[in-house]
């Protein structure tokens, strides 16, 4: 994740909502280290936070997030697939509110969690993006998207910030500014 969000410039124009799987009596480090790795910036979630361009929202350790129509929502509904937060329950309630505007990326992991988020985003008409299995740390999660989603676009971890900046629509010079 840290290699992805490093990729990407400080002026990214689409909001990022990052859901990763961890214990429920983490603390904010994986905030810190995610904001070592970008110069975007990274906060962990609090109920009704306001949707922003050029921030990471990262899910806090125990709690599901809800994309809404500019913002977000913390719920303690039951654990999908063991997790809380759970990726399809983003990726779902992402694809409601935005529909075909909705980006979902699928990196490596342990679990199936995200493959049926991210095959509701792509009925939706939003954009699927997987990590190579090949490329993966552990391939599970990535593969079980893939098979839910076969017509998502599969990429290497080093090429996935460039994509989605092409599907930002930003200007060239903000690319290359960045690719320095």
């Amino acid at each position: 994740m840290s290699k992805l969000l490093g990729g990407l410039p400080e002026e990214f124009s689409i909001p990022i909502v990052l859901v990763q799987h961890r214990s429920k009596d983490s603390d904010r480090l994986l905030v810190q280290l995610l904001q070592d790795a970008t110069g975007l910036k990274v906060c962990e979630i609090e109920d009704k936070d306001v949707l922003r361009a050029g921030t990471v929202h990262v899910a806090p350790a125990d709690y599901h997030v809800l994309v809404e129509s500019g913002y977000l929502s913390l719920t303690l509904e039951e654990p999908v697939r063991f997790s809380r937060p759970s990726i399809d329950v983003m990726f779902t309630s992402a694809a409601d509110a935005y529909g075909p505007a909705t980006i979902g990326v699928i990196l490596t992991g342990a679990n199936e969690d995200g493959a049926s988020g991210l095959a509701d985003i792509a009925k939706r008409g939003g954009c699927a993006l997987i990590q190579d299995p090949k490329t993966a740390e552990i391939k599970m999660m990535p593969e079980a998207a893939l098979k839910a989603t076969p017509t998502a676009e599969v990429f290497a971890l080093d090429d996935l910030a460039p994509r989605l900046i092409e599907l930002s629509g930003q200007p060239v010079e903000v690319r290359r500014r960045k690719a320095v």
